[in-house]
C-alpha cells in the first residue's frame, strides 16, 4: 500500500461543480491567468481562505481534503507564503494532469461557508 499526503484545497462553487463533474476524482485545468494550482497543507489555513476569500468573492467556499501519492509530491518543495503554518504547494498548471493521476481515492468536502447550497463529496 502506498503512503499518502493529505492536502486540503479552499475553493469556490465554480471550481466545486468541475471538481463534482470529474466524480471527484480530479482537479480541473487551470484558467489562463492561473499558472500555478495551490493546494494547502493545513486544514486551518484552507478554513481561513474559503471563509474569508471564497465566500466574499462568489458568495460560498467550500474546504476540500484529499490523499495524493507522497513519493510523487516529493516533487514539489512545500512553500511558506506567509505565518508559520501558512503552507502550500505550487503545482505548475501544465503538471496538473500528472498530479490528478496520482490522487488516491475522492475528493472530498469537509466544509462549507456562505450562501450557496451544500455540495457533498
Amino acid at each position: 500500500m502506498r503512503e499518502t499526503t493529505t492536502l486540503w484545497r479552499p475553493t469556490g462553487p465554480q471550481e466545486l461543480a468541475l471538481v463534482e463533474a470529474s466524480g471527484w476524482t480530479a482537479w480541473p485545468p487551470r484558467l489562463p491567468d492561473q499558472p500555478i494550482f495551490y493546494p494547502v497543507l493545513t486544514e486551518r489555513y484552507a478554513v481561513m481562505i474559503a471563509r474569508d476569500w471564497n465566500v466574499s468573492a462568489s458568495g460560498s467556499g467550500f474546504v476540500t481534503r484529499f490523499e495524493v501519492d507522497r513519493a510523487f509530491l516529493a516533487r514539489y518543495p512545500v512553500r511558506q507564503a506567509g505565518g508559520r503554518d501558512i503552507l502550500e504547494l505550487w503545482v505548475p498548471a501544465e503538471e496538473l494532469p500528472e498530479f490528478n493521476r496520482h490522487i488516491v481515492g475522492r475528493i472530498e468536502v469537509v466544509h462549507t461557508f456562505g450562501t450557496a447550497p451544500t455540495a457533498t463529496g
